[in-house]
C-alpha cells in the first residue's frame, strides 16, 4: 500500500542535491559575513580632499586630540569598521533596520579582538568575536551568549551630526571615504540618512511612536532610560528633562540632523539655543559643549542615540517615554 510514496534513487538524488545547494546558500552564500564585506581599503581624508556630501550623516567620534567621522551611508552596508583613533582601537558599528549606531573598544578579555558579522537577532547586529565565539549585541554592546554571556564591550562616546557640522566643529578631522569596490552598496544607501529606505526593514513612520518611528534614546544605568520623539525634538529644539535621577539636556542643530546631550548640574538654570550655541544667562557653549568664554567649564555630555522606537524599547524595556 506504500508503493505509491516510494522515490526513485535518482530523484532522492535530486532532492538531495537541491537539500545541499540551499543549505550552502544559507549558511555561506548567505551569511551575514558574506553578504556585508569589511571595507577592504580604509582610506581616510581631510576636509580639503575630502569627496563625501557635507549634508550626509556621520559618526564623530574625538579621542586624545584626534578626530574622525565615518559616514552612516556607509557603515549602514559594512555594519562595523575597525579603526584606530588618538592611539585607541575602536571599533565603529551601525545596524540600519535599527537605524542606531555605537562605537565600541574591541577589548575583549584585556585583549585587542577580531569581530564577524553573524547575522541579527530581534532586528539588531549580532556580532561573533574569534577568540571565544561568544555573540555580541550591537545595541548594548553585550555578549548575549557564549562563554563570555553577560559581559559588555566598553563603549566609547560619539556624536552623529551632518558631516558639515562636525567639520564645523572639528575642522581638522579625518573623514572616512567609500572603497570603491562597493559603490553599488552604498548606492542602495543614499537616502538612508532622510529615512527613506528602499526595504521594508529600514523605511522610517514619518508619526511618533510607531513601530519605526525615530527616537533619541537615554539611559543613565540598567533601570532608567527614556526616548524623546523625534518630531517633538524638531519642534522643541531644545529639552531639559530628567532621566532617573539625572536633570539632562538635550538639543538639535539648525539642520534638523544633528543632535548633542548633556548632563544639568543646575536643575533651575534654563538653556537656550541660538545659531548652534547654548546660552544659560551670560554663559555660551558650542554645540559640543565647549565653554566659549575662558574660565567657564565645559557642558558634562550624556550618550544619546538615535533609534527605531520598536528597537530602543526592546533593548530597554524599562523605558519612559517623554
Amino acid at each position: 500500500m506504500f508503493s505509491a510514496f516510494r522515490v526513485s534513487p535518482w530523484i532522492s538524488g535530486i532532492l538531495l542535491a537541491l537539500a545541499l545547494i540551499v543549505a550552502y546558500q544559507f549558511n555561506f552564500e548567505m551569511a551575514a559575513e558574506k553578504m556585508f564585506l569589511q571595507p577592504r581599503n580604509l582610506q581616510m581624508a581631510d576636509g580639503k580632499t575630502n569627496t563625501v556630501k557635507l549634508e550626509k550623516l556621520v559618526m564623530g567620534v574625538e579621542m586624545n586630540g584626534q578626530t574622525k567621522a565615518y559616514p552612516i551611508q556607509f557603515l549602514g552596508y559594512h555594519h562595523q569598521v575597525f579603526d584606530n583613533v588618538g592611539g585607541a582601537p575602536i571599533m565603529v558599528t551601525y545596524c540600519s533596520v535599527c537605524r542606531t549606531g555605537r562605537v565600541f573598544s574591541p577589548t575583549v578579555n584585556g585583549k585587542q579582538e577580531t569581530f564577524r558579522l553573524v547575522g541579527m537577532d530581534h532586528f539588531n547586529a549580532m556580532f561573533e568575536d574569534a577568540s571565544t565565539h561568544s555573540w555580541w549585541r550591537q545595541a548594548t554592546g553585550e555578549a548575549v551568549a557564549g562563554p563570555l554571556k553577560g559581559n559588555a564591550l566598553p563603549e566609547i562616546p560619539f556624536t552623529q551630526t551632518t558631516l558639515q557640522e562636525w567639520l564645523d566643529l572639528y575642522p581638522n578631522s579625518q573623514i572616512m571615504q567609500g572603497d570603491t569596490s562597493f559603490s553599488e552598496d552604498y548606492a542602495d544607501m543614499d537616502t538612508y540618512d532622510l529615512g527613506i529606505g528602499r526595504g521594508e526593514l529600514t523605511g522610517t513612520d514619518t508619526l511618533s511612536w510607531n513601530e519605526k518611528s525615530w527616537v533619541v534614546g537615554i539611559a543613565t544605568d540598567n533601570k532608567n532610560a527614556k526616548a524623546f520623539d523625534w518630531n517633538r525634538l524638531k519642534k522643541e529644539r531644545i529639552i531639559q528633562d530628567r532621566v532617573g535621577d539625572q536633570a539632562i539636556l538635550l538639543a538639535l542643530a539648525a539642520d534638523n540632523a544633528s543632535f548633542v546631550a548633556f548632563k544639568r548640574a543646575d536643575t533651575t538654570a534654563l538653556f537656550s539655543l541660538q545659531n548652534d550655541t547654548l546660552h544659560m544667562g551670560e554663559k555660551q557653549w558650542d554645540l559640543m559643549g565647549r565653554a566659549i568664554q575662558s574660565g567657564d567649564e565645559n557642558l558634562p555630555r550624556i550618550l544619546a542615540y538615535q533609534e527605531f522606537w520598536h528597537s530602543w524599547r526592546t533593548f530597554h524595556p524599562y523605558t519612559t517615554r517623554y
